[in-house]
Formats: structure tokens, C-alpha cells, sequence
């Protein structure tokens, strides 16, 4: 951060807070941020829920939620072209939320569960409010 930058905040800071120092309460807002930035389980939330903040892989998940399908089934529940789905189904299958298996000619995927619910545990974990 830029020198004048860190000083503009420092004289703003105990204006939006009652501090007696802005220099300490700076430095100790800095901690937090350093602690956030290295903080695991916010990366892997990170990751779960770019996987899942797209309305096509929310369809794909919520379609294998209840069953198995194949790419074609997918294709007609989406109505998009196979590559569109094979695209999503990609990427979910990347971060570990579904699994692909060949059945004959066909690619069928299912949903992993558990590893679903574990990120939801982890973001609910992360957010609940008391």
C-alpha cells in the first residue's frame, strides 16, 4: 500500500471507530486481513462457490441431486448444446462436487454428496451469526 494512501486511512480510521491510536488499530486491522488472506477455509469456500455461482451448475447439481444422468439427459433438461454442459460439468467435477464414469457410449455423472455438504457445513460454519 502506498505510503499516503496508509496515512489518508489512518487519520480516517478512528473517525468511523472510537480508537485512541490509529497507527495500532491500522496495524491490527492489517493482522486481520493477513490472517483472512491465509485462512484455508476460505479459499476453499472460495472455490466451491465459484463452481456453484453459475445458474447452469446450480441446474446440473440440482438434475443429479435426486438421480444419475447421462450428458444427453442433461442436455435436454438444460437445453444447451453438449459442449456448453460438458464445459460446466468440467468444472464440477474439478473442485470434486460430481463424478463422470463411462456406461458403454454414454458419460453419466452423479453428485457427491458429501463433499457437497461438507463446503455448505464449512460456509454455514463460516457465517452463522449468534
Amino acid at each position: 500500500m502506498k505510503i499516503e494512501r496508509k496515512k489518508k486511512i489512518k487519520e480516517t480510521l478512528c473517525g468511523c471507530d472510537d480508537c485512541s491510536n490509529g497507527d495500532i488499530y491500522f496495524d491490527n486491522l492489517q493482522q486481520i486481513g493477513k490472517d483472512l488472506n491465509f485462512d484455508q477455509n476460505l479459499t476453499s469456500l472460495s472455490i466451491f462457490l465459484n463452481a456453484v455461482g453459475n445458474k447452469e451448475r446450480l441446474t446440473i447439481l440440482t438434475a443429479l441431486k435426486d438421480k444419475e444422468r447421462c450428458v444427453c439427459e442433461l442436455e435436454a433438461i438444460l437445453d444447451k448444446a453438449q459442449s456448453s454442459i460438458s464445459h460446466h460439468l468440467r468444472e464440477l467435477e474439478k473442485v470434486g462436487l460430481i463424478r463422470g464414469w463411462k456406461k458403454g457410449k454414454y458419460t453419466y455423472y452423479t453428485l457427491l454428496e458429501k463433499e457437497f455438504e461438507k463446503n455448505l457445513l464449512k460456509l454455514n460454519q463460516k457465517f452463522s451469526f449468534k
